[in-house]
């Protein structure tokens, strides 16, 4: 049985180029069949947060793009196309990832067993600068990419300590100066 709708790689395949264009990868795409109507997710990504208005407009380009694959995409019913950020609960697991999430605050597990959490200062050639609270003090810490076994962002319900993004702002200058 075929549900007429476009398979993950054709959906990738069609869609990059537009959403490219907007500044934004797409991360993944699933397609589920089995609702009723059928649903195509697109998960995008870019170093700018994908607001409401962007969400609309990629919205409308791609169903526009979908639409002209050999008519009706889904069959009768159509389908439910959804495009979204990849939300805060995703791991980061690239240096991309920690790139896009400078300011925010994350928890690590260490490669050696231990934990650790602090502010992303960036992201650069394999190594993570992260701004930690030891006792009284800020500092910068380095930790290679390779030793981080998982990393997921905090939920933060107020804005970061003033020390804390001056911190982040000194460490952006010296990696915009190496």
């Amino acid at each position: 049985m075929t549900t007429g709708l476009p398979s993950q790689t054709q959906v990738i395949e069609l869609l990059t180029g537009e959403f490219a264009r907007a500044g934004y990868e797409i991360e993944d795409v699933v397609i589920n069949s089995r609702t009723r109507p059928p649903r195509i997710t697109v998960i995008a990504d870019g170093d700018t947060a994908l607001d409401l208005d962007t969400i609309a407009a990629l919205s409308r380009a791609a169903s526009d793009l979908l639409d002209d694959i050999d008519g009706a995409v889904g069959g009768p019913d159509g389908y439910v196309l959804e495009v979204s950020s990849p939300g805060v609960e995703r791991p980061l697991t690239t240096e991309k990832h920690f790139r896009r999430a400078r300011g925010r605050k994350v928890d690590l597990a260490l490669a050696d067993g231990s934990q650790l959490a602090g502010r992303v200062a960036g992201a650069a050639d394999g190594t993570l600068s992260l701004v930690v609270r030891t006792g009284r003090e800020l500092l910068v810490r380095e930790i290679p990419l390779t030793d981080i076994i998982k990393a997921v962002v905090q939920v933060e319900f107020s804005p970061p300590p003033k020390a804390e993004l001056e911190l982040l702002d000194q460490a952006q200058g010296t990696e915009a100066g190496a």
